[in-house]
């Protein structure tokens, strides 16, 4: 007799748990998951910044500046100027102009104060005779309201603390200066070798990239102040020379606000053309106001149209909605800082992330070492 023959022992194939972060849902999950993680360092890194702001917007500041004047300085060094003195030629010409600016709009302000003060007081009589007998007519009483309102609220407590803010602010001012003017001369002097070692921990491929990245930034920074000064200067001597043929008061300090607001893309020279605009209206008369609005509506549209892609060239790619973006995020995180300095930040950002990831068109030629333009990125 034979043995009967062992049967193998049946395997029964336990089912497998689902991996549920590799369906659709978990991978949508683990990129939302990724997607918080970098929201929520990236509002950490803009919080702690925004502690130390009093040290941060100076240092933007002076790199703005320091990319503008630089080439300057390069200029005089390759002409034999030792650094220093070719920085403290510099640094000393940019103190002269500002405070040239400065001291024609306090003597304009001061010459021309109260003539405006005078036909200010004549154009609120008859703005309030307008709204007395106007086809809207509003009662005096109401207009006595309003008066006091206004005349409360400036004694106010309100009033009281936001003086005693003013004076924080004003002593944040000066150290916020001192501070531009210390970090602008190292910059101005030392800048090559402040951003050597910064680069001292990367090699190869990613040093070049970083050093790329350096040179786009002051490419970048100083084509953005020169191209924005030019502008600047066409909208000041063009809105100034009609402020001054129509005898509009207070017309130079008006037209240095012009150039001021300026370097806020979009919406500061309208603001500035407004302001001017309400002052000939109150000094000279609707008529004249009408006449300075047409003059802006001009100037802004020569801007747009001409100055600003013959001048700004590539300083400036962005689309006026990332412009007005980026606008609107820096004057709420930093006021009116943070309006002039958030497009210069963004365009550098944009170039940066242009030369990372390879797309810049000038890439090839001025680092060989890096992959081609329109490759994918490392």
């Amino acid at each position: 007799m034979t043995a009967p023959e062992e049967t193998a022992p049946v395997s029964v194939r336990k089912p497998s748990k689902p991996d549920l972060w590799k369906d659709s849902l978990g991978r949508t999950a683990t990129r939302a998951l990724q997607i918080l993680l970098i929201l929520t360092l990236t509002v950490v890194a803009v919080f702690g910044l925004l502690q130390i702001r009093l040290l941060v917007i100076p240092v933007l500041i002076a790199l703005i500046l320091a990319a503008a004047i630089g080439p300057f300085v390069n200029m005089l060094r390759r002409r034999g100027w030792r650094g220093g003195l070719a920085t403290g030629v510099a640094f000393l010409g940019l103190l002269i102009v500002l405070g040239g600016v400065i001291t024609v709009i306090v003597m304009s302000v001061r010459s021309q104060w109260d003539e405006l003060i005078s036909q200010a007081a004549a154009g609120l009589d008859e703005l309030e005779s307008f709204l007395l007998t106007g086809p809207f007519p509003i009662d005096r009483e109401q207009l006595n309201q309003a008066r006091e309102a206004v005349v409360e609220f400036a004694q106010s407590s309100q009033v009281r603390s936001g003086a005693v803010t003013g004076l924080s602010v004003v002593t944040e001012f000066l150290a916020g200066a001192s501070l531009v003017v210390v970090i602008l001369f190292f910059f101005l002097k030392d800048g090559a070798k402040i951003w050597e070692f910064f680069l001292r921990p990367f090699k190869g491929r990613r040093e070049a990239k970083l050093r790329r990245v350096g040179k786009r930034t002051m490419e970048v920074l100083g084509g953005y102040v020169r191209g924005t000064a030019i502008v600047a200067l066409v909208d000041t001597v063009a809105i100034g020379a009609a402020l001054l043929i129509m005898q509009v008061p207070l017309a130079i300090p008006l037209a240095i606000i012009v150039f001021i607001g300026a370097f806020i893309p979009l919406v500061g020279a309208t603001v500035a053309g407004i302001l001017a605009a309400l002052v000939a209206l109150v000094a000279n008369g609707p008529i004249v106001a009408l006449i300075v609005i047409i003059v802006v509506i001009a100037v802004n549209q020569l801007e747009g149209d001409l100055l600003q892609p013959v001048v700004m060239g590539k300083s400036l790619e962005l689309h006026a909605l990332v412009i007005l973006m980026a606008l609107t995020a820096g004057t709420i995180l930093a006021g009116i800082i943070g309006a002039v300095l958030a497009v210069p930040i963004a365009a550098v950002t944009w170039a940066i992330i242009q030369v990372w990831t390879a797309e810049d068109p000038d890439l090839e030629p001025m680092n060989p070492e890096l992959p081609p333009a329109n490759s994918q990125p490392t």
